[in-house]
Formats: C-alpha cells, sequence, structure tokens
C-alpha cells in the first residue's frame, strides 16, 4: 500500500506514440485509454485513495475539429466500461473543468456517472475535461465574488475549486519526455513532487508505475534527509 493520498497524471504522448506506429492519431488516443484504465485498475491495487487524470485541457480545443470530434466520440464510448471499472473497484468518478462546453450528449453521460457512483467513498477518480488551471482559479474567484465575498482567502479559494472535493496531489506524473506541468492543477500543485517520464503514455506500464510509487514513499520516508 502506497503512502500516496493523491496522484495525478498528465498523460502525454498519444499522438507522438501513433505517428512512431505508422498510425493514425486516432489510434494513439484509443490505445491512451486503454492506458487509462489500467492505471486505475494498478491505482486500486495500491489503494491509492485519489488519482486525477488530465484527458483535453482548455488548449486542447485550438485542435483540428476532426481529433476533437474524434476524442469525445471515444470518450462517448468509453463510458460503459469505465462505469463497469468503477463499480468493480467502488471508485467515485467526478469530472473536473468547463463541463458545459462538452456536446450535450456527454454531459448528461457525465451527470449519470457522477450520480452513479456518488455513493463510494474510499476511492475517487476524476477525469479533468476542458480542464485548465488559470480557469479553474479564475472561476473560483468569479463565484466567490457573485456571492459577495469580501474578502477572497486561500481556504475561500480552494473551495470554489473544481477539485474542492478531491485532496491537493502528492504527487504529480507526466509521461511522453516533456517537462512542464501545462496548465494542470496550477493551484494545488504548488507542493507537489513532480516525476517527468520519458515513456508515451499508451507505453506507460505497472513496472514503472511500481517504480514511481517506490521512489516516492521512500523520498517521503527519509523526509529530505
Amino acid at each position: 500500500m502506497s503512502t500516496i493520498n493523491c496522484i495525478g497524471f498528465i498523460m502525454d504522448g498519444n499522438r507522438r506514440w501513433a505517428r512512431e506506429q505508422g498510425l493514425p492519431s486516432m489510434k494513439g488516443h484509443q490505445k491512451g485509454f486503454e492506458t487509462f484504465k489500467r492505471v486505475v485498475e494498478w491505482g486500486a491495487e495500491a489503494k491509492i485513495p485519489n488519482m486525477i487524470f488530465y484527458a483535453f485541457s482548455t488548449e486542447n480545443w485550438k485542435r483540428s475539429k476532426d481529433e476533437v470530434s474524434y476524442l469525445f466520440t471515444i470518450l462517448e464510448q468509453s463510458f460503459g466500461s469505465m462505469l463497469e471499472l468503477a463499480h468493480k473497484h467502488k471508485v467515485r468518478v467526478l469530472f473536473l473543468g468547463q463541463i458545459e462546453r462538452l456536446p450535450k450528449p456527454i454531459q448528461e453521460r457525465i451527470h449519470n456517472a457522477e450520480k452513479e457512483t456518488h455513493q463510494y467513498s474510499e476511492r475517487t477518480v476524476g477525469l479533468a475535461l476542458s480542464y485548465g488551471g488559470r480557469a479553474d482559479i479564475v472561476q473560483a474567484a468569479n463565484t466567490l465574488i457573485k456571492e459577495g465575498v469580501k474578502e477572497i482567502t486561500e481556504e475561500a479559494l480552494a473551495s470554489k475549486l473544481w477539485t474542492a472535493d478531491m485532496p491537493d496531489p502528492d504527487l504529480l506524473v507526466r509521461t511522453g519526455e516533456v517537462m512542464r506541468l501545462s496548465n494542470f492543477l496550477t493551484w494545488q500543485s504548488v507542493y507537489s513532487e513532480l516525476y517527468f517520464s520519458g515513456t508515451l503514455w499508451p507505453d506507460f506500464d505497472k513496472e514503472e508505475f511500481t517504480y514511481i510509487l517506490e521512489s516516492f514513499d521512500e523520498e517521503n520516508r527519509r523526509k529530505g534527509t
């Protein structure tokens, strides 16, 4: 059992993986979704209470219409398997971000999935969709202003973030060689440990996942000494 209470994943490298295989980028996204499901399984086995996955950023809307449409098609077709996985491991599913920007059928699936899994309390998986860290802070501040709050404190702001029902991540993992957070959990990650993997997301395996957890636990035990 890991000492990690919350871990975040930037699932990077789907399109590059597809190019390396000589396949359309859509195939990389399909493969990436299979990796996502496996990581949820591994997290449940390691008894990690909270996991957050960066699935679609506010910047991703700038991609081609065909790619964005295909990503949402994969998502819509995947709700059944996601719910099956959630019930298997008693996982509460949350969707974080500008949900109102998503296609209406997906919004309906999201609300149903959250309602169907809300009874689970020991483990939560958050899927960040149309999510941006800066956008999260701005919407939280605007919510407080609309509520008539005279002074915005850290505690008040944190209570209005899209992740308000989840703890801040102890560890953030990014696959795909790139060493930046790309507007993910900007407020929440200020004390997170960071791990940048050279592995493309579709190739991310249990061996590396286990190594990351063990490395974090070892560092945590040493307390930096």
